[in-house]
Parts: structure tokens; C-alpha cells; sequence
């Protein structure tokens, strides 16, 4: 159930046409991976015409950014987030995180053409990042992000693999985290899983009584992931210090 404050933030944004993915706590809930979280967070396309759209939607919901970077396209092409606080009535100290580039994410018209809509309780829609997009957008250098990453892919295998599609079974082979799981994977689609061996090595240990290997090597995995992830922010973290400290002298430069 998404909370109301929510819905009020996703109905301004369905009202103004703006084109924006929810992604994720919000989105993760929805996937069936319980994560408490207050935020909504969304994937935008940043063009001019959608970001006036942005714009008009968060007046309405009496949104001010509240950090660095400036609500600007530049900085959202280049991977920032531009953050923002909400002080509508229905929606009061709602925080609304906006990105439109990720490490590893497909471009935004691609996003956008695999999305989930969703109707919600009132009526509203709602356009969701599809689970293999909100799966590469979740891996990241953060701590939280691993544990919600393996029940997200353990809620969709367990909720779709009767009778998956052929799609599903090589995400799961891909992206599985949990390594009994894997290995049962491995099991029920052997020609799917030694196809994908190159792409992922560690398939080669997903066989029974290799659990203990396969756990070493997913965690492997997940600190390559997180490393790439620390060089990706590496520059974009080094930019948003220097627009705070230009931010703090600003005022001392007025005073001049």
C-alpha cells in the first residue's frame, strides 16, 4: 500500500503529464519486497518541455529544492539527483528525489517503453520502472540496497516460477542473489544456465553442495558492483562539494 502523502505527489505528476518512472522503496513495495520508506523517488526524461511539465507539477505541490544541485538539466543529464521537499497539505515534508541519468541504466525512452503502469486505489496511475531496471538502478554502493536487491529478485522468483517465460528465467539465471536459489535455477533450466556461464562465471558453481562457493562469489560480485558504483560518484561527488562551498561563500560575497 502506498501511503497517501504518496499518492498525492504521484497524482500531481500523472496530472501535469510528466513524464517520470516511480522508482525505488516506493517501487520496490509495489514489486512485493516490503521497505519502509518515505520518499518517492523517480526517473525523469530530461527534456526541456517535460521538465517545465516537472516543474509545474512540484509547484503544485509546493516542492523547494533542498540541496545541492540547483533543479537545472544540466546537472540531471549528468547523473545528479536534485532533491526536493514538499509543503502541500496532503503531502507536508514529502521528499521527492529526481534523477534522469544512472550508472548502468538504459536511457530514459528505453525505460519508459519496458515501464509497469499501475492504477492505484484512487484512480491514479502510476508509471513504474520495470523490475529489471529498478534491479540495475539498485546496484549501488549503499549498504541497504543489497539486502532489498535479493528480496526483490526472491518475491518476483517465487511469484512467477510456475510458468515463467523465457525472459524471466535468464533475468532470474542473471540476477539471482540467493544461492539456493540459484542453484534450484540452474537445475530446472540447464541450457538456459550454460548459455549465460560467460556472462556470469559464477553460474559454473550453481550445482548442489556448492552453496558456500557460490555465496563467496556473489559477494565478489557485489563489491565490484559497489566499487564501480564509488568511481562512477567519484566526480559527480567532487562537483556538489564545490557547489556547497560555493553556496556557503555566496552570501560573504554579497556582503562585499
Amino acid at each position: 500500500m502506498i501511503p497517501s502523502p504518496i499518492r498525492t505527489v504521484l497524482s500531481s505528476i500523472e496530472a501535469r503529464r510528466v513524464r517520470a518512472l516511480l522508482m525505488g522503496g516506493q517501487a520496490c513495495i509495489l514489486y512485493g519486497a516490503a521497505e519502509f520508506s518515505r520518499d518517492t523517488d523517480l526517473a525523469v526524461l530530461a527534456s526541456p518541455g517535460n521538465l517545465a511539465r516537472l516543474r509545474s507539477a512540484l509547484a503544485d505541490l509546493r516542492a523547494e529544492v533542498i540541496a545541492v544541485p540547483p533543479f537545472e538539466a544540466r546537472y540531471l543529464r549528468r547523473g545528479h539527483a536534485v532533491h526536493f521537499r514538499c509543503q502541500h497539505p496532503k503531502a507536508p515534508g514529502m521528499r521527492v528525489d529526481v534523477m534522469a541519468r544512472m550508472r548502468g541504466v538504459d536511457s530514459f525512452s528505453r525505460l519508459w517503453a519496458r515501464r509497469n503502469s499501475i492504477e492505484l486505489p484512487d484512480g491514479a496511475r502510476c508509471e513504474v520502472m520495470s523490475l529489471p531496471d529498478l534491479v540495475q538502478a539498485k546496484k549501488t554502493q549503499r549498504d541497504k540496497d543489497w539486502p532489498m536487491l535479493r528480496r526483490l529478485l526472491e518475491a518476483d522468483y517465487f511469484l512467477e516460477g510456475q510458468t515463467p517465460s523465457a525472459r524471466q528465467v535468464r533475468f532470474w539465471l542473471r540476477e539471482l542473489r540467493t544461492p539456493e536459489l540459484l542453484v534450484e535455477a540452474a537445475e530446472r533450466w540447464p541450457a538456459a544456465c550454460a548459455r549465460l556461464k560467460q556472462r556470469r562465471p559464477l553460474l559454473c558453481m550453481a550445482r548442489p553442495g556448492q552453496q558456500s562457493r557460490l555465496a563467496d562469489a556473489l559477494a565478489a560480485e557485489e563489491r565490484r558492483e559497489r566499487q564501480a558504483d564509488v568511481r562512477y560518484w567519484a566526480p559527480l561527488k567532487s562537483e556538489l562539494e564545490a557547489l556547497r562551498l560555493e553556496r556557503v561563500r555566496r552570501p560573504a560575497n554579497l556582503l562585499q
